[in-house]
């Protein structure tokens, strides 16, 4: 999974980056001190692997991760090529999902390129600049299918009432996120890979003081709220410079930090979890001497498929998956344990794999 992070220059998008994926991203108050896309690999925070750690002593701890890429800050009229616009729009084209910091906080010392902090405004640019990009695109790509659908092609005749659809949602402001298409349309709209059509989900960055509130009591988040709720999205309350302080504690020194601060996780672990959930992903689990390790599917994937995340030759020589839920196995104390009790299942190819479920896949190559 590859989530871009955007943002406005000086909102704490680099800083935020820094702190989750310990990259060293350089972070600096002028615009565009991000140049390239920085990336980083994270590993997806899972207390259940713990577990199986204790129980099993594995030689190997795997979990599942996540690439953030950082990508550089966008500004008014990026679309049209002003700032870093260009590169912004080709590297959002190839992640997966959006993560999109607004600056919630006040700090005299920290320029805004708008010149004052106003984070539903902020939201409003990058959702202009977007949807301008994608009606570039879209009325490109209706001008070339327009002159080859004058052959009388039905397909064609199709994509281009699509595109026209499109373009007009476009006009009054609709993401593609939100627009409705048929099961037909789909893969067409998939294969224009339009920038509006990204999952989102809004990073609320916050001062310290700020961290522990409820949204509602903050001014700045509170508008993000509204807006981000207008669309279907979530918002997600962050403190990039505490982030970035507790990446630079080991994980006891981390975890003694939150709690004195009166929070239970990290920001890196609601954004995770966030995004998890927006994305519609799931885990499953093996655990081991040899090794316990988390992969990573989508929801409604079946056994052979989940296997195949192993090994392609786990999904073609697929016979059965030994399947007992993660509490069951905790609760029994082992494999066997469950076994005895008849609480590991034997699943075919129709089974539809959960979250948590822990595996031992039966082959034949």
């Amino acid at each position: 999974m590859k989530l871009g992070i955007v943002g406005l220059p000086n909102v704490g998008k680099s800083t935020l980056f820094n702190a989750i994926t310990r990259a060293g991203a350089q972070a600096a108050n002028y615009p565009f001190c991000t140049i390239e896309p920085n990336v980083g690999v994270v590993a997806v925070p899972d207390k259940r692997l713990d577990v199986l750690a204790e129980m099993y002593h594995p030689q190997k701890y795997t979990p599942a991760t996540i690439e953030f890429v950082d990508i550089a800050g966008l500004v008014r009229g990026a679309s049209r090529g002003e700032g870093l616009g260009n590169q912004f729009l080709s590297h959002i084209r190839e992640v997966d999902a959006v993560v999109q910091v607004v600056r919630c906080f006040e700090n005299d010392d920290i320029v805004h390129v708008d010149g004052s902090v106003d984070p539903v405004r902020d939201m409003e640019t990058i959702a202009l600049e977007l949807i301008f990009a994608d009606m570039q695109t879209v009325e490109k790509r209706m001008e070339r299918t327009g002159k080859a659908a004058k052959s009388g092609d039905k397909k064609l005749a199709a994509e281009v009432a699509t595109l026209s659809s499109i373009m007009a949602q476009l006009e009054k402001g609709t993401p593609v996120r939100l627009m409705e298409f048929t099961e037909e349309e789909k893969p067409f709209v998939d294969s224009l890979f339009l920038l509006t059509s990204k999952p989102t989900i809004y990073a609320a960055n916050v001062d310290e003081d700020s961290l522990s509130a409820k949204p509602e009591e903050l001014p700045l988040v509170q508008g993000v709220c509204q807006r981000a709720a207008a669309e279907g999205a979530e918002v997600v309350l962050v403190s990039a410079a505490i982030e970035e302080e507790i990446a630079g504690m080991d994980y006891e020194d981390g975890r003694a930090f939150l709690q004195e601060m009166g929070l239970t996780e990290s920001g890196l672990d609601r954004l995770v979890r966030h995004c998890y959930h927006l994305l519609g992903l799931i885990s499953y689990l093996t655990a081991g001497e040899k090794e316990v390790r988390a992969w990573t599917i989508t929801r409604g994937t079946k056994a052979p498929q989940a296997a195949g995340k192993i090994h392609t030759d786990f999904e073609r020589g697929f016979i059965r998956a030994e399947v007992v839920p993660f509490d069951t196995l905790v609760q029994l104390g082992s494999m066997a344990a469950a076994k005895e009790k008849g609480l590991v299942r034997s699943e075919g190819k129709d089974y539809v794999m959960q979250d948590g479920d822990v595996v031992l896949f039966r082959i034949n190559v």
